[in-house]
């Protein structure tokens, strides 16, 4: 499978501070990737890179096997961007929005694209409306449907699902696995929805501090995670006998009403439970849960920023 983008040694200082650090990687055709890391890591920066918004430091950047900067517009009619924060012009109509960014690629029939993308994520009822109008998840709805407005070849997507309801964040991840499987359109992703990286993801790039510190699929970086969450339905006065416990032996305890989830080691559960039950802790239902991306992607976020 050949590389669509491969970023290479990219860095960006902004006067002495550092926001990307000699980070590495590529996209492969048709694969969605998420771009991960805590606030302030430089995932916005390495994408504003990866667009010529903003000029770096050092490194090179290609796409489909040609230099960026060398052919730079040839390389932008077949990428596109969409953030949730992005501001589109607030006093023209969805409609007239789609309209104006079509003119910045060279789309045969832009009426009929505009009508197909208006038609794609429902925005009919919206199309006559001023974007200053529009709810949070609407406008993120339409900074996506702009996204796709050239058939691109290459996504970036910033937050795609920011303030969407669960019914359309679901279609929208529906939509653009669908795009991946049928076009081999290739995504970048960052997003704090770990369950959605998950589900979306075929690898993540993990950056903190400007540097890449993983770089693997989320199965596997979530397995790396040695820490289980065992989830106990108590009564009250069992409860602070087992929190009791826990504080006695360093294990890392929270309380969710009746519930009290341990973190423990997986190997350790089966001790855990026979030395609890000849405490006398006693519970009423019991479910445990794996390490998942979200573990793995707090564990590296506390550690790195100590």
């Amino acid at each position: 499978m050949s590389y669509v983008l491969q970023a290479n040694h990219l860095t960006k200082k902004f006067g002495k501070f550092m926001a990307v650090d000699n980070i590495s990687f590529g996209l492969k055709e048709g694969e969605i990737l998420g771009l991960l890391g805590p606030n302030g890591a430089g995932k916005t920066t390495t994408l504003q890179m990866l667009l010529g918004l903003t000029t770096v430091t050092g490194g090179s950047i290609s796409y489909f096997g040609k230099d960026f900067y060398q052919h730079r517009s040839e390389i932008l009619e077949e990428v596109n961007f969409s953030s949730a924060y992005t501001k589109l012009p607030w006093l023209l109509t969805v409609r007239q929005n789609l309209t104006f960014i079509s003119y910045l690629y060279n789309i045969k029939d832009r009426k009929a694209r505009v009508n197909q993308i208006i038609k794609i994520f429902h925005l009919e009822k919206l199309a006559n409306q001023e974007v200053r109008h529009l709810s949070a998840g609407e406008t993120t709805r339409l900074n996506i449907a702009k996204s796709l407005i050239n058939f691109p070849k290459v996504l970036l997507l910033d937050e795609p699902t920011a303030s969407l309801d669960p019914e359309v964040a679901a279609y929208i991840r529906e939509f653009l696995a669908n795009e991946r499987k049928q076009f081999q359109v290739s995504i970048i992703i960052t997003s704090h929805n770990m369950a959605e990286v998950e589900e979306l993801c075929d690898r993540v790039v993990f950056i903190n501090q400007g540097k890449v510190i993983a770089d693997d699929t989320p199965e596997n970086l979530a397995k790396s995670i040695e820490i289980s969450h065992v989830r106990l339905l108590l009564t009250p006065d069992v409860q602070t006998k087992l929190i009791d416990y826990c504080s006695k032996y360093k294990l890392l305890c929270e309380q969710e009403g009746r519930y009290v989830i341990v973190d423990i080691k997986e190997k350790d559960i089966p001790g855990f439970l026979q030395k609890i039950s000849e405490l006398g802790i006693s519970y009423d239902e019991i479910s445990i849960e794996r390490p998942s991306l979200e573990d793995y992607f707090l564990q590296k976020a506390r550690t790195t920023t100590r």
